[in-house]
């Protein structure tokens, strides 16, 4: 009875084990599906999401979504009606994202639909206000897709044939960022193999350009260009190859004036990916309308690398800097913020850290949103934008403006819910080469402060060279002389604490001298003092490679240990042997001495181990400074001080 009673709870628990088990599995996969209804060629679709996981202390999660309805169209709506032009099958795409939720993105299949009857009259309604648009759907998390959005318009009045380019994977970054996997076009654009250019004239002014049908830099006279507008191509293509590792190029035919086109790209990011989560990445568009001429328009999109898709972020383009090239340039930040409220928000405060590196009298505010004007000194009823500063922080706060809240009725547009500042900051006269982490309390009207991620900054260790010279002194050694000459290497400008590593070429030479006396017995039978005098004379050359773990106290004092390896590359040994004979037993009367001398030669030997304490006063980071190191030899007789000058590159 026992017997069968243990097996039958047995049993119990491993199906409930297993049970359990699946159940957990089937719950991380998220999966989101389509549902539709057509009237003819009018379609509704309504997502299926799965239910969300909140985030501990985060506003309350929600979906934003992007759809492609298979005909070059899309929409950012929950659920949009779209209307189809011509009958056929389509296949329909939903990414769905989940804000403030701990899992991943659900998963969507497409979702063939079938158009067979025309009955409601398409109208292709002008969307873009600007003839060049390029945007992407979420913000990249690594191992997830995105899709990008290429947008362009023919702003000519005349039928054009024209070319389009996309560059992506920076090559500041080791790794690959992005993988493209799928590219998707409604308007016969085909992929460009010829990378050739040949350009006659630019309409804009009566400059001769020079035709080139290689793929080198055309060193053109370069005209005053903004960011957007520019009409030498093959040097803004070039310059692009040098910023990005992989780039798409396409041509498209027979576009109408005022017509407008979309381009799909679904690009997956790799397992590789910077992981840095407050890093900007970004690529490019170029958009040429007319393939005979050069004119074209570029597009800059920057993207926050994300563990989680939170709206409110901070984010910064300093992840790695070298720090021997910045010291005049600007650093860029942006800050988002998403109001999630159910009513419009009139009031937002960025409360943002300004790390100490930085002169917060170079901050430039470079964009915003909403659009605004800088706030005067006195007060004013207008939308505005007002800066002011603590000792720690820089306050951002938008003024009199209307911000809707995604909760709020009538609100489709996630996006218009959304905005930002974007800032840039020089770095103080004395900077320190440390890691800086930023946050910002984003406070909307009297609500409780959201607080960002930390944005880090952070420099690349670069590499310090520096030259050597010294003196060894030896005080247990007989006539030592040794003078050495070395170099060093080391991060460039560490903060605190550093390896350093040397390798120095020293030349030493020291005597070592024994005396032997005492009464031998001559062959005659007398008694006879005798002193037998042993010099020993090194010339030596010795390799050190010493490798220390220092510490900068300040900008003018540092202090290291480590250890230290030798050599003797090159050992010269001349001894020579005096022999003194005296008569009687004193050595009161010289009888006769005799000499003997010897030479020997050896290379690599005299392998030696030591410890050492080192102090350096002067220009601690970089520059010179004048040091004396105590080196404490496992061999006690070599034991000894080294007072040197050092000059770091």
């Amino acid at each position: 009875m026992k017997e069968q009673l243990t097996f039958f709870i047995f049993f119990l628990l491993f199906f409930t084990v297993k049970g359990q088990q699946v159940q957990a599995n089937d719950s991380l996969k998220k999966v989101a599906g389509i549902k539709y209804n057509t009237s003819d060629n009018e379609v509704n679709f309504t997502p299926q999401t799965p239910v969300l996981n909140q985030i501990a202390g985060a506003p309350k999660a929600f979906y934003t979504y992007y759809w492609e309805f298979g005909d070059g169209h899309y929409s950012t709506d929950k659920t949009p009606t779209h209307i189809y032009k011509n009958k056929g099958n389509y296949e329909v795409r939903l990414w769905a994202t989940n804000n403030y939720d701990t899992g991943k993105p659900p998963a969507t299949r497409p979702q063939k639909i079938t158009i067979n009857k025309v009955t409601v009259a398409f109208q292709d309604e002008a969307s873009m206000n600007d003839s060049f648009i390029l945007k992407h759907n979420r913000e990249p998390i690594p191992e997830e897709e995105i899709v990008v959005i290429m947008s362009y318009k023919n702003p000519k009045d005349f039928v054009t044939n024209g070319k389009l380019y996309l560059f992506y994977n920076e090559r500041k970054y080791k790794a690959d960022n992005f993988e493209l996997i799928d590219t998707r076009t409604y308007h016969n654009e085909k992929v460009s193999t010829n990378t050739d250019f040949a350009y006659a004239y630019d309409i804009d002014d009566n400059q001769t350009l020079l035709a080139s049908l290689n793929a080198a830099i055309l060193k053109l006279r370069v005209q005053a260009q903004d960011s957007t507008e520019k009409t030498n191509l093959p040097l803004t293509v070039e310059e692009s190859k040098t910023y990005y590792k992989n780039w798409s190029v396409f041509e498209f035919d027979d576009m109408s004036p005022n017509e407008e086109r979309n381009m799909f790209f679904t690009l997956r990011t790799t397992p590789e990916m910077l992981k840095d989560t407050s890093a900007i990445i970004s690529m490019r568009g170029v958009y040429v309308p007319d393939s005979n001429y050069d004119n074209h328009k570029v597009k800059d999109m920057e993207m926050e690398i994300v563990t989680s898709h939170d709206p409110n972020k901070m984010s910064s383009n300093g992840t790695f800097m070298n720090y021997r090239l910045v010291r005049f340039k600007r650093i860029k930040y942006k800050v988002k913020f998403q109001n999630n409220g159910e009513g419009p928000a009139r009031t937002i405060r960025l409360e943002t850290d300004i790390p100490d590196i930085y002169d917060k009298s170079t901050l430039k505010v470079e964009d915003m949103y909403p659009k605004c004007k800088i706030c005067p000194k006195k007060e004013v009823q207008y939308s505005c934008l007002d800066t002011t500063f603590t000792d720690k922080q820089i306050i951002f706060t938008f003024k009199n403006i209307y911000l809707p809240g995604s909760e709020q009725k009538n609100v489709k547009d996630k996006d218009s819910t959304k905005g930002f500042v974007k800032y840039s900051i020089k770095f103080g006269k004395d900077f320190h080469k440390i890691k800086t982490k930023s946050k910002t309390a984003i406070i909307f009207d009297k609500n409780d402060p959201i607080i960002t991620n930390q944005s880090t900054t952070r420099f690349v260790p670069g590499i310090s060279i520096g030259a050597k010279t010294g003196y060894n002194y030896f005080s247990d050694l007989e006539n030592s002389k040794s003078y050495f000459v070395g170099a060093t290497i080391s991060p460039y400008k560490s903060f605190r604490w550093y390896w350093q590593v040397e390798f120095m070429n020293d030349f030493h030479t020291y005597n070592n001298t024994t005396v032997q006396e005492g009464i031998v017995t001559t062959a005659n039978g007398f008694d006879q003092f005798q002193r037998k005098t042993t010099t020993d004379s090194f010339t030596n050359v010795n390799w050190e490679i010493p490798v220390l773990l220092r510490y900068n106290i300040n900008n003018y004092i540092g202090i290291g240990a480590g250890f230290q390896g030798s050599v003797s590359v090159s050992e010269k040994l001349e001894q020579t042997i005096l022999t003194e004979f005296f008569e009687g037993t004193t050595d009161d009367f010289l009888d006769r001495s005799e000499k003997t001398t010897a030479n020997n030669a050896t290379s690599f030997t005299n392998i030696r181990n030591a410890m050492l304490f080192d102090a350096t006063v002067g220009f601690s980071r970089i520059g010179p400074s004048i040091g004396a190191r105590y080196v404490l030899d496992f061999k006690n007789e070599f034991n000894y001080w080294q007072f040197y000058a050092i000059w770091k590159f």
